[in-house]
């Protein structure tokens, strides 16, 4: 009788541990389905991560290559999108449309200024902070933003871009004001990171990837667990190493040729030199290598020219020194339109662009086109002319037994043509030579040659009036006597 409330005791404390797993239970699996609804909570993906390197200034070419990349990202749901960001400013591009596929992308997206030695400036300080992430390498910098556009340098406010970078910071829980400072300041890694203006500070790009492993990175639809790095190796100080594929992506072969036309040095370099190439072929009197060349290189100038900030004026005086030059070498020797050529040439190359003075090619550069110029317009333009125009030296003994052809009648006397050299000529024959019949030489008096067909001609005129002479001495006396 005393056993039944213990085994009632023992089935209750059963139902009670019983229903306490299924609620367990329940609960975990109620977990689980929140957890897969909430993407920063996911397990995270694996499709490999976009690295995208962006050098030079941001023009139309890599504004496309910046947004196709972004697009890409998202449409394979790539793990994240890094922007491997040299720059020192933007030219002929809105960069608004680009901090806009930042700031919408699904996938996140890092920004890593490198390697060391790069800069972020203008523009790229603006895309650089519109991201999540800012990482800058050791040796690199950020800053200043201002102003954002090198081909219209008064069309942003200072005050302006600050607010725009504070606002941009505090979107992704960065310091303001550190990041205001950026509109006016170059800071360097260290101090860009103290100063709370960007995230990290990692040498390369492969140590920035696998230090974002375990971290939740915004994006436009919800934080993302980012799942990047494994360990490999045993012991203690086991280094990480991406856990997927790295793909690397970079402008094309057709874009990288005009975003290279679009630099300012080499517009301005091909520039003169087209113009110096024409000439010379002009001097050759034919069309050749070097006159398609020029015409190539004037092609390709023009195409850099359209996205730059061209003083056309500043053009015109470049052309001035070509032909200024070029009036010189025809006339033989430094007169005064090599000293206005010499002017026009300095200041053409000083002026030729406006904006902001970033654009202006290196002094080493304009010290090497000048010169150049200068030497080939005056060195290797006068040989040329020399060559051209200049008259063959021939050997006397050398020019007997040669053949050429008559430029006009020789009767007796006219002019032939001798190994590209024009002679005064006289036959010694009997028979005229015509207009393009072919003669050889055959004696030379003074400067004047003696000529004669190459097959053999008529009788010499010396030789018929001699024996006319004896045929009239023979015959007088017989005349004599009859008479």
């Amino acid at each position: 009788m005393r056993i039944q409330p213990r085994t009632a005791h023992i089935r209750t404390f059963a139902r009670r541990f019983a229903a306490v797993v299924c609620l367990v239970i329940a609960a975990a699996i109620l977990l689980t389905d929140v957890a897969s609804a909430r993407p920063g909570q996911a397990t995270p993906r694996r499709n490999g991560i976009d690295v995208v390197k962006v050098d030079g200034l941001l023009d139309p070419p890599t504004a496309s290559l910046v947004r196709d990349a972004i697009r890409r990202a998202n449409q394979r749901r790539s793990t994240m999108i890094v922007l491997q960001l040299d720059s020192g400013g933007s030219i002929d591009v809105d960069v608004e449309p680009m901090l806009r596929d930042v700031r919408r992308s699904r996938v996140p997206v890092v920004v890593w200024v490198g390697p060391s030695g790069a800069k972020a400036k203008g523009a790229a300080t603006l895309l650089a902070e519109s991201a999540p992430v800012v990482s800058v390498s050791s040796g690199s910098s950020i800053g200043r933003a201002e102003p954002l556009r090198l081909d219209q340098p008064g069309a942003t406010d200072r005050g302006a871009v600050a607010d725009r970078l504070e606002a941009l910071a505090l979107q992704w829980d960065r310091d303001g004001a550190g990041a205001r400072r950026l509109a006016a300041e170059n800071l360097p890694a260290d101090a860009a990171h103290r100063a709370g203006a960007i995230n990290t500070v990692e040498p390369t790009v492969g140590e920035l990837i696998v230090s974002l492993d375990g971290r939740a990175v915004p994006t436009a639809s919800g934080p993302k667990l980012l799942s990047t790095a494994t360990v490999v190796g045993e012991g203690l100080g086991r280094p990480r190493q991406p856990n997927q594929e790295v793909r690397f992506d970079r402008l094309d072969v057709a874009n990288q040729l005009l975003h290279t036309l679009i630099s300012p040095s080499i517009a301005y370099l091909l520039f003169v030199a087209g113009l110096a190439l024409i000439v010379f072929e002009f001097y050759t009197c034919g069309i050749g290598l070097a006159g398609l060349a020029g015409a190539a290189a004037l092609v390709g100038a023009l195409v850099g020219f359209s996205h730059l900030p061209v003083a056309w004026w500043a053009a015109g005086l470049l052309m001035l020194a070509v032909f200024g030059f070029a009036v010189d070498v025809q006339a033989g020797g430094l007169g005064v339109w090599t000293f206005i050529g010499g002017g026009a040439l300095v200041a053409g190359s000083l002026t030729l662009y406006g904006g902001d003075a970033r654009l202006n090619p290196p002094w080493w550069v304009l010290a090497i086109v000048m010169v150049g110029t200068a030497l080939f317009m005056l060195g290797a333009m006068t040989a040329v002319i020399r060559s051209r125009f200049s008259t063959p030296t021939i050997g006397r003994e050398g020019i007997v037994g040669e053949e050429g052809r008559a430029e006009v009648d020789v009767a007796p006397d006219g002019v032939i043509l001798i190994q590209g050299a024009r002679w005064r000529a006289r036959t010694n024959r009997a028979t005229p030579i015509d207009a393009g019949d072919p003669v050889r030489v055959v004696a030379v008096e003074g400067l004047v040659l003696e000529v004669e067909p190459p097959e053999g001609g008529a009788r010499d005129y010396r030789d018929r009036r001699g024996r006319r002479g004896r045929a009239r001495d023979s015959a007088g006396p017989e005349d004599g006597d009859g008479a």
